[in-house]
């Protein structure tokens, strides 16, 4: 027995391990698979729309919609009552004391009048195309955080990778400084300069890579990526453009999805004003009631039908009909500042993407190539001791600052072009592209 009861725990306990085993390995292949692959921006919308709990929070909604349409879709919305007597009946008689039995049982309909019915129905379905609506406007609203988060990472990846460059070209005129100043070309002064340049750069890389570490947290947070895992991303800021006027954007703007929403709310509460307004008619009761009562000679038979019809004298629905005339009236204030709020943000956003737009071509096309020959001028003229080290450091100072510039310009501009497409709810299978300015590309991984 003792030896049945050791197996039995040693099976136990073997159990419990290949559980917690079996638990681990998908989170252990999906740690590894965030940090070996890098994620692309459909993967992360695709991970944030499988894991996100808002977005679930917002299809838990859909169920209670569902259930209020079957309801409203009801052959009558008010149940049948089914009702039953039984009484004892002592009858007096001359003669003898007569003890009889009587019963009756019946059923009775509520019907509702004044189209209530359809009515009912028509809020349910209202109500079930707006919760579709605010999950569509859920997915939207998760979709462009996702992609700004994404963004935000990818630029930090691209900044740390342009900064490396940077600092391997300084730490070389630094090593090639040291030795013109042991062999007596250089002065002291140049060596310190060049020296401090590249603790500079270095120093700016390690403080981008703490932005990258907070970046990828919050991109993880948003995914519901394992505590431990910080994602990579792949991808470009210098996307080709989309090819859309900004009337073909405010002409998209009434299918954004909370605008959608807004308007079939707006729909359910006027249909909520005319239920209300409608129960002031009194709902019909019709019953039919069947039973039998005994007597002195012979049990009667009774079979009945009865209608019964509340008067409407002291109370008119007053409470309902005023509620549904408030929430109608907010629902038309929120309605009107959601559209006008909408149309606002597309003209700001528009007018930003197109400034963004012409700064990236002037950088790209004009500024970016004259510093990048100035550059290569400088070395020659550095190595024929034309120039000295500070007229060099200056001018890959001018380099690396528009570098920036055009990073942090693209990376503006891909964010500006997201929050446009999400505000004005542009259906990407309209999208068309158009060659993106000037040639300039950054990529990262």
């Amino acid at each position: 027995m003792k030896f049945r009861i050791a197996c039995s725990g040693a099976i136990s306990l073997a159990s419990g391990w290949v559980y917690r085993l079996a638990m681990m390995i998908p989170l252990v292949l999906f740690s590894v698979f965030a940090r070996a692959e890098p994620l692309t921006l459909e993967q992360a919308w695709q991970r944030a729309e499988t894991a996100n709990p808002d977005l679930q929070a917002a299809q838990a909604n859909l169920l209670g919609a569902q259930g209020q349409l079957r309801d409203a879709r009801a052959l009558f919305w008010n149940n049948p009552a089914i009702s039953g007597d039984v009484f004892r009946r002592q009858i007096p008689d001359p003669t003898q004391s007569v003890t009889t039995r009587d019963w009756s049982v019946g059923i009775a309909q509520t019907f509702e009048t004044a189209g209530q019915q359809g009515l009912r129905r028509g809020i349910a379905s209202e109500n079930l195309t707006a919760t579709q609506e605010d999950i569509r406007n859920a997915q939207r609203q998760l979709r462009l955080a996702v992609a700004q988060r994404f963004f935000r990472v990818l630029s930090l990846q691209s900044r740390i990778s342009m900064e490396r460059q940077t600092l391997e070209l300084i730490e070389g005129a630094a090593n090639a400084v040291q030795k013109r100043f042991a062999a007596g070309a250089d002065t002291r002064l140049d060596t310190n300069l060049a020296q401090v340049e590249a603790e500079r750069a270095r120093n700016q890389v390690l403080l981008l890579q703490g932005q990258l570490v907070q970046a990828r947290a919050d991109l993880a947070a948003l995914l519901q990526l394992p505590p431990a895992a910080l994602p990579e991303v792949t991808g470009t800021l210098d996307a080709p453009l989309p090819r859309y006027s900004l009337n073909q954007v405010l002409s998209s703007l009434n299918s954004r999805a909370d605008l959608q929403a807004a308007a079939h709310r707006l729909e359910e509460a006027r249909g909520l004003l005319r239920l209300e307004r409608a129960a002031v008619i009194p709902d019909v009761t019709v019953g039919l009631r069947y039973g039998r009562e005994g007597s002195a000679f012979q049990d009667d038979t009774l079979l009945g039908v009865n209608v019964s019809v509340p008067i409407p004298l002291f109370r008119r629905n007053a409470t309902g009909i005023g509620r549904a005339q408030a929430e109608l009236t907010q629902r038309e204030i929120s309605a009107r500042a959601l559209d006008r709020d909408a149309r606002a943000q597309i003209q700001a956003l528009w007018q930003q993407w197109e400034n963004l737009v012409a700064r990236v071509e002037r950088l790209n096309s004009t500024v970016l190539p004259k510093l990048e020959e100035n550059q290569r001028l400088s070395r020659i003229a550095y190595r024929e001791g034309e120039i000295g080290l500070l007229q060099l450091l200056l001018v890959n100072r001018q380099v690396l600052d528009s570098r920036r510039d055009l990073l942090d310009a693209q990376t503006d501009l891909r964010l500006t072009q997201m929050a446009l497409q999400g505000a004005s709810g542009w259906p990407e299978a309209q999208q068309s592209s158009m060659p993106a300015p000037g040639a300039a590309t950054v990529q990262a991984k």
